[in-house]
């Protein structure tokens, strides 16, 4: 391990190399990005065996540490899910760059034109753990928005996570852009993280965690350079006296059991009182064919005697496993004060056909991600036609919901005149 000092001047000097390769980047144009994206897609599938065989190391010691079914999902990668992450490159690759957009435009009296132009923020740093996959999303998007990109992730996933890097770096150099564009901290050593909230010496502009509470509040808590926030996906899908049966069967079904351990995934499941007594059991009875553990409040185990007693804790729990609470509500008021009182400001759904009632859910709901009739399991920046995303924003920066290569810009104001002088 290395000492506080050799630490320190090894990642200052990633930083340093990160800004370097960040103003390279910038200058680089769109079509070289385009064509460094693509080139990144193809390395990754070239190396796939590699990734792979890294992947299994992880998944292995993954188990021997007794890590989660919820963990190990995250963890682990396919070839299915590998393509899956190279067609995501090329997703990114398809989107217009957004550096240079011009935002607004405008005249002045005195003859001025002031526009607002979008340009890239810089040198992110990306704070995750057990995803491999935020390696390459993390990574794209930058380069999309002529980011450079410091990455530190997680010591479960440590051999994939490099061994994806790796194929990035080549990509990059395919591209004739510099490789330490994208940069992966080469410790697990919690100290790194330390130095990346503090900055680099000034050369990381801005941090975004992807992971865990205990991760996220950390960040929160010691960073003094701007963060965007990913907290917990609490999740909520409440079922309206409206909705429609089978599509409230099938929604909560594929909400909540589709992919557990991901962060769109519904926790909680909240029902009108007026269907509860003939839908909850059609529910209640696909969700547990599929392995799920249910845990109700007093009304739903009326409904349901053979489930769990729900407690407190269970409210404001992130299951990211196959367990859902449910609570029986007397109208769309209380549902929303209880999304209220324990959402964590993530996604929350309701299933209604009461167009009123849908409006009112989709307006009043305070979270990045409110929906209608459809899975949670759509809170992704893939699904939103984004190519990829580095997380869920739950803050109230500029970035709100999937951020995407746009969220990961700044702007600048470009003043034009022809002399003016201010009396």
């Amino acid at each position: 391990m290395k000492t506080d000092a050799s630490l320190a001047l090894t990642m200052n000097d990633l930083g340093k190399r990160a800004r370097k390769a960040s103003a390279a980047l910038a200058k680089a144009g769109p079509q070289a990005r385009t064509k460094a994206l693509q080139a990144m897609a193809a390395r990754l599938r070239e190396n796939a065996d590699h990734i792979l065989a890294a992947n299994a190391v992880d998944m292995e010691a993954g188990r021997a540490k007794d890590l989660t079914p919820a963990l190990l999902d995250r963890l682990e990668l396919t070839a299915e899910r590998l393509e899956g992450v190279a067609k995501g490159l090329e997703a990114v690759s398809e989107l217009d760059d957004p550096v240079g957009d011009v935002l607004a435009s405008w005249d002045r009296p005195n003859g001025l034109n002031i526009s607002r132009v979008r340009g890239p923020i810089g040198v992110i740093g990306i704070i995750y753990e057990s995803r491999p996959n935020v390696t390459a999303d993390a990574g794209a998007l930058c380069v999309r928005a002529a980011n450079a990109a410091i990455l530190r992730g997680g010591s479960e996933s440590a051999n994939s996570s490099a061994a994806i890097a790796v194929a990035l770096r080549q990509g990059l150099a395919d591209a004739g852009l510099p490789q330490d564009a994208i940069q992966m901290v080469p410790t697990t050593d919690r100290a790194a993280v330390g130095m990346m909230l503090k900055g680099l010496d000034g050369n990381l502009d801005i941090v975004v965690p992807r992971g865990g509470k205990s991760l996220v509040a950390r960040v929160q808590d010691e960073a003094r350079i701007p963060v965007i926030g990913h907290l917990e996906g609490l999740v909520h899908i409440y079922v309206h006296e409206s909705a429609d049966s089978d599509m409230a069967i099938d929604v909560v079904a594929n909400a909540k059991m589709r992919r557990t351990g991901i962060c769109g995934a519904a926790e909680t499941l909240l029902i009108d009182a007026s269907v509860a007594s003939s839908l909850l059991p059609k529910i209640a009875a696909v969700l547990t064919d599929k392995g799920c553990v249910l845990r109700g409040d007093a009304a739903t185990r009326d409904i349901l005697p053979d489930i769990e007693a729900a407690s407190e804790e269970d409210w404001s729990t992130e299951y990211l496993d196959s367990i859902i609470s449910v609570k029986v509500v007397a109208n769309i008021d209380e549902a929303m004060a209880h999304i209220e009182t324990y959402g964590s400001g993530h996604t929350e759904a309701i299933i209604a056909s009461d167009d009123t009632a849908a409006e009112q859910f989709l307006n009043e709901v305070d979270a990045s991600i409110v929906m209608r009739n459809a899975s949670t399991q759509f809170a992704d920046g893939g699904e939103f036609g984004m190519g990829a995303e580095i997380g869920i924003a739950t803050g109230r920066l500029h970035a709100r919901g999937p951020v995407g290569a746009e969220q990961l810009t700044i702007f600048k104001y470009v003043v034009r005149g022809d002399g003016q002088t201010r009396p």
